[in-house]
């Protein structure tokens, strides 16, 4: 029996899943990996993906001021421009604590689109979806958690969070490298943790416990999970990158996180370091 034959035990209507090797092969299926997900909050790995393009290419910078009075577009990213989950309006200063926000995310997204003179929407499908051959995906609504996509579109952005083609090296690093160490703060759904590790749209597990990756996967592991059910992590000293894509709601799957932590541990005894060619 494999890592991923346990999916076909869990309470959810459809379900779709791969295993990622380093060099971008799915060494392992479940499902129908070209069924259409609705990726949820996944949709800031592929934000914060972009949003490192716009400043490679000059759009804008991570340090330029963007939202509230003090805040910047890195805050933004990493959620720490003191906007709350959802709404318009700032509820702390920029810097003080990490607060999980979308409507921050959202904030950032428009400031590529006006700096870029088109939709985010647009300047996404350029920079990211088009040259990975996501042709399956699409953002439909929020940027926060608005991207419809299907296990194999997935599984090509963990190849290139892998082994990146469309950033530098630096560009890359950055994204994975914590931003405001200090910070705690919640991951929804998971708990409070002091400090609570982010990068730029992707969360990074660091000594988080209990966490929604699993016991076995590194503190450097980084990667998101969503409110429809779906989670996907890259595990770098593993070697290795998981997605699992679900149509039942977080909220309404109260093993949710029981399932991903058993899940992500066999991944990762059964293919760390396996395909590395």
């Amino acid at each position: 029996m494999g890592a991923l034959d346990q999916i076909a035990s869990w309470p959810v209507p459809n379900a779709a899943a791969s295993v990622v090797a380093a060099d971008g092969a799915m060494v392992d299926l479940h499902g129908d990996i070209d069924r259409p997900f609705r990726l949820a909050s996944i949709t800031k790995v592929i934000v914060g993906w972009t949003a490192m393009i716009a400043v490679e290419e000059g759009v804008i910078g991570l340090d330029d001021a963007a939202g509230q009075p003090g805040c910047t577009f890195r805050h933004l990213l990493a959620h720490a421009g003191g906007y709350a989950f959802d709404g318009a309006e700032p509820i702390a200063e920029p810097g003080r604590r990490r607060i999980y926000s979308n409507a921050g995310i959202e904030v950032a997204a428009d400031a590529i689109g006006a700096a870029a003179g088109m939709p985010f929407s647009t300047y996404l499908a350029e920079a990211v979806l088009q040259p990975l051959g996501m042709d399956a995906s699409e953002l439909r609504g929020s940027p926060a958690h608005g991207v419809t996509s299907t296990v194999r579109d997935v599984a090509r952005m963990l190849a290139e969070l892998q082994r990146p083609t469309l950033l530098s090296p630096a560009g890359a690093a950055e994204c994975v490298t914590v931003q405001y160490p200090d910070l705690g703060g919640i991951v929804p759904g998971v708990g409070r943790f002091d400090p609570c590790p982010w990068g730029l749209g992707l969360e990074i597990r660091g000594d988080k416990t209990p966490h929604w990756t699993g016991t076995s996967n590194a503190p450097s592991t980084f990667g998101h999970f969503g409110g429809a059910g779906t989670m996907a992590w890259v595990d770098p000293a593993a070697g290795c990158a998981l997605v699992a894509l679900t149509d039942r709601p977080f909220d309404d799957w109260p093993d949710a996180l029981e399932s991903w932590r058993r899940l992500s541990d066999d991944v990762v005894a059964e293919f760390a370091g396996s395909h590395t060619s």
